[in-house]
């Protein structure tokens, strides 16, 4: 009795495709979800016709497109943030800063010229 059965030797089938739609559809950081998205069918299809190598490669190549579209987009608006709020601190310092400047310059009395 032989109990080699190819499909028992087949390595289950990752899920790139699912994460790489997210990346496609709501966090599309410079058309990577779209490349990741791309490498995961054709992942899938050499998987379908049975090149294993093929499919681990593109695999590996569609969740590194991933990998980076999902840092990129979660990264991006969290420094964007940052930047806004150190703006807007570096700005209200400035505007009271120059409050008292103004204050100063024009609450100056006549007196002084005479």
């Amino acid at each position: 009795m032989d109990t080699s059965d190819p499909r028992q030797e087949r390595p289950p089938p990752k899920r790139g495709p699912p994460w790489a739609i997210f990346n496609t559809l709501y966090m599309n950081f410079c058309c990577l979800g779209f490349v990741a998205l791309a490498f995961a069918v054709k992942a899938r299809d050499r998987k379908v016709s049975g090149d294993v190598e093929a499919a681990q490669h593109f695999s590996s190549k569609a969740r590194c497109y991933n990998a980076l579209a999902t840092a990129g987009s979660v990264l991006l608006p969290l420094l964007l943030g940052a930047l806004i709020v150190t703006g807007v601190i570096h700005l209200s310092k400035l505007a009271q800063e120059s409050v008292g400047f103004f204050t100063y310059q024009f609450s100056g009395s006549d007196d002084e010229d005479q």
